[in-house]
């Protein structure tokens, strides 16, 4: 298979690559923190589900330290639902070592619907976090493969228990996105890669997305993008890389048992 753990090593053998272009030096981000998190209620009632405590910290307070690490600095954040949660923890970032942007949105905009919204913003390479992913992704490599490959969006890909319930991507040999298949039946799946909610996108992208409307990057702008044939890529990430998205009351609980392992022995104990 294209995506198994001896190829990902090879995309790992470009991190000097990372450094000698430093990419993350000028880059910016964007965080998507909208959401209102049904199905985490009652506990995203008073709060949005980024700022759900993990380890004693917000979810959305690691996404940050995680861009920071990689030299991202300069981050956009969209709200909608209990917006002042986030913007009195926050502030401008600069207690965080980072310099924010927000953006109120009313009515709410979907995920591609959001990063139009800031179009003026992002005049480079971007990448986007949805706000509900816990993880200790290498950002650096991502957007080394990125540059690499040099298409319009690369996707970080993860393996999930069950393909059904997901959005799945297939990728030809050289890790170009070929299909997107919504949530299809057991006897169609073809792979266990779904979207992880980490993208890496070129501005002109941001093009297609029709303004001041609801636009979904799975649903709508990632199959538009592959309709028209403009190059996009997936990145199946490590095995060894912790990602869950903390979308059910199951995830939440299965990321507040398993996030203090992982910060034990990830970066983000370093400080």
């Amino acid at each position: 298979m294209p995506y198994d753990a001896a190829s990902i090593m090879i995309i790992h053998r470009y991190k000097t690559f990372v450094k000698l272009v430093k990419r993350t030096a000028t880059m910016k981000a964007m965080i998507l923190a909208a959401g209102e998190g049904t199905r985490l209620r009652p506990l995203t009632l008073q709060r949005p589900k980024p700022m759900l405590p993990v380890g004693g910290k917000p979810l959305l307070e690691y996404t940050i330290e995680l861009l920071k690490r990689h030299g991202i600095t300069q981050i956009a954040i969209n709200l909608h639902h209990k917006p002042k949660a986030i913007t009195d923890y926050f502030g401008d970032g600069q207690d965080f070592g980072v310099e924010i942007t927000y953006s109120l949105e009313e009515p709410i905009l979907g995920t591609a619907g959001a990063v139009k919204a800031l179009q003026d913003y992002f005049d480079d390479t971007f990448i986007v976090c949805y706000g509900d992913v816990l993880t200790d992704l290498d950002l650096s490599t991502l957007i080394a493969f990125h540059t690499m490959a040099q298409g319009g969006v690369t996707i970080a890909l993860y393996h999930v228990e069950n393909p059904s319930a997901c959005g799945l991507v297939g990728l030809d040999k050289k890790w170009r996105i070929t299909r997107f298949v919504e949530k299809p039946p057991p006897e169609q799946v073809f792979t266990d890669l779904a979207n992880s909610g980490i993208l890496v996108l070129e501005p002109g992208t941001i093009n297609h997305i029709p303004p001041g409307t609801f636009y979904d990057f799975g649903h709508d702008l990632l199959p538009e993008l592959l309709g028209k044939e403009i190059p996009m890529y997936g990145y199946p990430i490590p095995h060894s890389t912790y990602l869950i998205d903390i979308g059910t009351m199951e995830k939440y609980k299965r990321a507040q048992r398993e996030w203090p392992e992982v910060l034990a022995g990830s970066w983000i104990a370093e400080g």
